[in-house]
C-alpha cells in the first residue's frame, strides 16, 4: 500500500480547499493509498518556496516518514512559478516520491520508482504555459489601465470607500486567526501574502 499525503492550496483567505481535499481523499480510497497527512495553505502560489511554510512542512514530513506519493488536484496547487514547481518535483524525484496530479491523471514516477520522462516533459510544458498565460493576462490588464487612464478614467476605490467589518472579517479570517495567536504582523504578512498595513487594520477587529 502506498503511503501518501494530500497537499491543497488556495490563494486567498475567502477561498476554501475542502473540495481539493475531498476529491483527493476519494481517489486515495479508490486506489488503496494510505493517507498519512493532509497539508493545506492559503497563500499565493507565486511566492517563493522558502516563503511557503506549509509547503516546507510537507516536504519535511515526506522526507521523515517514508512517504511514497504526494497528491494535488492541479499542478498550480504546488505553485505558479515554473522553476519553483520543478525544484519541488526534482526534490521528490531524488527522494523517490511520486507526484500525482489529479486533473491530468499522471504521476512523475513509474511504479518501479523510475522517473516518468513523459510526465516530466508534460509538467515542464504545462508549468511554462501557465507562466506565459499569467504574463499575458498581466500585460492585458496593464494595457487596459493605461488606455482607461488615457481616456480620462480613474483607477482605484472611490474616495472615502471602506470595507465593512463583516467583509473584513470574512476576507481576512486567516489573518485575524493568526493575530489571535500573537503572531507578529510581519510574520503574518509572510505567511498569508497580505500587506502589513492591511493586517494592522485587522487588529481593530480582534
Amino acid at each position: 500500500m502506498s503511503k501518501m499525503v494530500i497537499f491543497a492550496r488556495v490563494s486567498t483567505s475567502v477561498q476554501d480547499y475542502e473540495r481539493q481535499v475531498n476529491e483527493l481523499t476519494a481517489i486515495a480510497h479508490r486506489n488503496n493509498w494510505s493517507i498519512e497527512a493532509i497539508f493545506c495553505e492559503k497563500i499565493s502560489g507565486a511566492k517563493k518556496n522558502s516563503e511557503r511554510k506549509e509547503l516546507s512542512r510537507m516536504v519535511e514530513f515526506v522526507q521523515a516518514n517514508n512517504i511514497n506519493k504526494v497528491a494535488v488536484t492541479e499542478l498550480s496547487r504546488l505553485g505558479r512559478d515554473t522553476l519553483q514547481v520543478l525544484e519541488v518535483i526534482e526534490q521528490f524525484n531524488r527522494l523517490g516520491i511520486s507526484l500525482y496530479i489529479q486533473n491530468y491523471n499522471i504521476e512523475t514516477l513509474t511504479e518501479s520508482g523510475e522517473v516518468n520522462p513523459m510526465s516530466q516533459f508534460l509538467i515542464t510544458i504545462l508549468a511554462e504555459v501557465a507562466r506565459m498565460e499569467r504574463k499575458t493576462i498581466r500585460e492585458r490588464v496593464e494595457s487596459g489601465y493605461k488606455n482607461f487612464r488615457a481616456n480620462g478614467g480613474k483607477v482605484g476605490r472611490k474616495v472615502g470607500y471602506r470595507k465593512s467589518d463583516v467583509d473584513m472579517r470574512e476576507q481576512y479570517a486567516e489573518e485575524i486567526r493568526l493575530l489571535h495567536k500573537g503572531i507578529s504582523l510581519r510574520n503574518i504578512s509572510k505567511i498569508t501574502g497580505t500587506s502589513v498595513n492591511t493586517i494592522r487594520k485587522c487588529q481593530s477587529l480582534t
